[in-house]
């Protein structure tokens, strides 16, 4: 299974800074070391023209020619510079990179991305541009020009937080169907509707969290079966696990490993291509964390083999 990396292109952030920058480097060292069957790629910078299929031109100006003003920079929860501009365009890249991928194998990943608060014209939340839209975007270009139907596009967020942004952008979008199951009491405490929105109590345990899923995908094949998906995103945020700082629900490693297998397995039933980002994930223990995705990551090259066999 293909895999992007853009952990090279990192951003100088203060000391005590929140942001756990460290672990994308930490997971593709372990995958690395670990999981021969997963092929690593760096990421491409994402183009401006790519960047602005979801972006309005000035807010993409403002992020690459560092024009942000400090309250945008607030916002977003990074200071800008150089690193900064190219380290979002990497992630980007990675997911674009991977979407393609997928639509040829079936599955493919970015070791980072899930940017899901960044909006046209604004970034939040440690998300500068969003990468599931720009790579939605652009591979609905890119299809357009090959068949001659639209591309379908399913978006599963399951970061602990809302996927507001993506909501936002698409929300005028029939060809894109989003869903976010996330905490309700958490960030971002403005939601913005998705097609299908699941919010969960604090505390929420394996049992309700994947019985919510279970439903959740029901619906989604009773709402939009008429124009069946040809491409999926999934969020695969390690954040709703029970020792994230952030995260205030109390999934467990082994709940995270049955929801993986429950989305990959739908989206192989039904030969919906995926690409997956690792969106959030800020546990007290950044090495949990990083072996929470690396599992993610080795459910995802079982889905793979198993699309391929």
């Amino acid at each position: 299974m293909l895999a992007y990396t853009s952990d090279r292109f990192v951003l100088p952030l203060p000391p005590g800074h929140r942001f756990p920058m460290s672990k994308y480097a930490l997971l593709r060292e372990r995958v690395a070391a670990l999981s021969p069957h997963i092929r690593l790629d760096e990421a491409p910078e994402a183009s401006e023209a790519e960047l602005l299929l979801a972006h309005s031109p000035r807010y993409v100006t403002a992020v690459l020619q560092g024009l942000l003003s400090p309250a945008e920079q607030r916002e977003i929860g990074f200071p800008w510079s150089p690193w900064m501009a190219e380290r979002a365009r990497r992630s980007v890249g990675a997911t674009v990179a991977a979407a393609r991928a997928a639509l040829v194998e079936g599955v493919a990943a970015n070791l980072a991305g899930g940017t899901h608060h960044a909006n046209a014209d604004k970034g939040s939340g440690f998300c500068v541009f969003n990468d599931v839209a720009v790579a939605a975007r652009q591979m609905q270009a890119e299809w357009h020009r090959l068949q001659a139907q639209g591309l379908n596009v399913l978006v599963i967020d399951l970061d602990v937080h809302q996927g507001n942004g993506t909501a936002e952008i698409f929300a005028e979008d029939d060809t894109v169907f989003t869903f976010s199951m996330h905490g309700a009491r958490n960030f971002p405490f403005r939601k913005v509707a998705s097609r299908l929105d699941v919010d969960l109590d604090d505390g929420c345990e394996d049992g309700p969290y994947l019985a919510a899923l279970d439903q959740a995908l029901a619906q989604i094949e009773q709402r939009w079966w008429d124009g069946r998906p040809a491409l999926a995103f999934y969020l695969a945020g390690a954040d709703p696990h029970e020792g994230d700082r952030l995260g205030r629900l109390k999934v467990s490693a082994e709940g995270l490993a049955a929801r993986d297998r429950r989305v990959l397995s739908w989206l192989g039933e039904r030969r919906i291509p995926v690409a997956l980002s690792m969106a959030g994930g800020y546990g007290h223990d950044i090495h949990t964390t990083v072996a929470l995705q690396h599992h993610t990551l080795e459910l995802a090259a079982q889905a793979w083999a198993a699309w391929r066999s």
